[in-house]
């Protein structure tokens, strides 16, 4: 039996190994790598980048966050993963998604348990929410009420003096966000089409506008207008989210809503609510004389 002779090469973590006849066959030993020293923490650059381009100093963050300084460089140099409360302060102060500045929690354990518990219910449609729900959201709602849709006329016309029962929350100290779609973009005249009813759309928009105009005078009320595709109209008000999906060439009123409760260190809430901000951040400020 012929033995065959192999010749071996060891370079970069790499090992070559030539046959008898010659040809190479190259074996990856190691796929770890790593910008840092050998043996060494690999620092949360993600983490550091956020924090300048937010405009802040570890000592502020740290001050925000309620915790020593050292602690902040720590979660940084050695990227070591903040307590999900703290991890959830800083996804708020910088504005970034906790998944981005620290990707290991994407399957948490924790993280996949508290997301599972903040779904409440699905709603086979907009018309299947029980009675009563959006007057209960509206009337226990102390902190904030985000509203993101093209028109959401249906509150309006539904829920029994919605705009002076929106005002009376405004005026007693309560956030409130009216994001809304331009009549004359483009993302609202594309929808109307989908949905086959054509310029309508853009009409609820401006009633919708006019509806509540009277509201915009209140200091507690500030209203923009977008002109992006939405994929799924939102309803916050304080912790309670209903997200009511869209799907092409059905209406809103006719497709699913999911019904969240915001829970510690979940993810569907805040998924919702970034959706929400940067739409928010896009959009452009109501003229007041102009829905007047």
């Amino acid at each position: 039996m012929a033995h065959c002779h192999v010749t071996v090469i060891h370079r970069d973590g790499i090992t070559a190994v030539r046959d008898i006849s010659g040809r190479p066959t190259l074996l990856k030993t190691s796929s770890k790598t790593s910008t840092a020293p050998e043996g060494g923490p690999v620092a949360n650059e993600r983490l550091r980048s956020a924090i300048h381009s937010a405009g802040l100093s570890i000592d502020l963050v740290s001050g925000r966050a309620g915790v020593d300084p050292k602690t902040v460089e720590r979660w940084i140099s050695k990227d070591r993963v903040p307590h999900r409360t703290h991890r959830e302060a800083l996804t708020s102060i910088l504005g970034k998604p906790e998944a981005f500045l620290w990707p290991s929690t994407e399957s948490d354990v924790r993280t996949q348990s508290a997301s599972a518990a903040e779904f409440v219910a699905l709603h086979p449609s907009r018309g299947g929410i029980p009675p009563g729900t959006w007057s209960t959201l509206l009337d226990q709602a102390s902190e904030s009420i985000d509203l993101l849709a093209y028109a959401a006329s249906f509150l309006h016309d539904s829920v029994d003096s919605f705009g002076q029962r929106l005002l009376e929350k405004a005026e007693s100290g309560v956030r409130v966000r009216l994001l809304f779609g331009d009549p004359a973009s483009e993302a609202v005249k594309r929808r109307g089409d989908e949905e086959g009813i054509a310029h309508l759309l853009a009409a609820r928009c401006e009633l919708t506008w006019a509806y509540y105009a009277p509201l915009l005078q209140s200091r507690g009320v500030t209203a923009r207008k977008h002109r992006d595709t939405v994929y799924a109209s939102i309803f916050r008000f304080d912790e309670v989210l209903l997200a009511n999906t869209h799907t092409l060439g059905t209406p809103a009123s006719h497709a699913p809503v999911v019904q969240i409760h915001r829970v510690v260190g979940g993810r569907l809430f805040t998924t919702y609510m970034e959706s929400f901000e940067r739409t928010w951040e896009r959009a452009t400020d109501v003229d007041t004389e102009q829905v007047a």
